[in-house]
């Protein structure tokens, strides 16, 4: 593991531990067997670097819903096999996906550069829409309810401490439940 991802990795665990606030950018620095300089050679400033680490994730799942979706599948399929897998995702990444969602929370999301970024489900959500397949709300809206429904499934199955096949029925009910409320009526 390079430096940079040795900074990452030490920064992405102390700050799901400790909290933004409450983890030092020195402290980073030690832990991972850096000078400061090197953190800050890499990451100008924490805020830069809190957003570097929510990049990285965010790019991680992301490739990990690529690898098994296919631009030609169908959406309503591709939708569940998302749903599906981002909560399974979860489940075994749960420092990453605590991340994901602290930082999700703060201020530091309004640091997240918009534009041309868009997800895979980004883009599936305006093709359901456009198609008629979703409902027509904007798409802010659907993102958010479906972001907020896999954290309360993640939630509910990790408070449970629920086995893998319970898990995956409770997932399963969930995506029911989720496309219920979005499918176009």
């Amino acid at each position: 593991m390079d430096k940079k991802q040795q900074i990452l990795a030490t920064a992405l665990r102390m700050f799901v531990e400790y909290g933004f606030h409450g983890t030092a950018t020195a402290k980073v620095a030690q832990e991972a067997g850096v000078a400061n300089g090197t953190l800050f050679h890499h990451y100008k400033t924490k805020d830069e670097l809190v957003l570097a680490i929510y990049v990285w994730i965010k790019d991680e799942l992301e490739a990990s819903l690529a690898a098994i979706t296919h631009d030609s599948d169908f959406i309503t399929p591709k939708f569940k096999t998302i749903f599906t897998a981002t909560l399974h995702w979860a489940l075994q990444n749960r420092g990453k996906f605590y991340y994901l969602r602290q930082f999700e929370l703060s201020p530091h999301y309004a640091n997240v550069p918009t534009g041309d970024n868009q997800t895979i489900l980004d883009r599936l959500i305006a093709e359901g829409i456009r198609r008629k397949i979703l409902r027509t709300h904007p798409a802010e809206l659907i993102l958010t309810l479906y972001n907020n429904h896999v954290f309360g499934l993640y939630q509910y199955i990790t408070q449970a401490d629920l086995e893998p096949n319970k898990q995956t029925a409770i997932i399963s009910e969930g995506y029911e439940m989720i496309w219920g409320m979005l499918k176009y009526a």
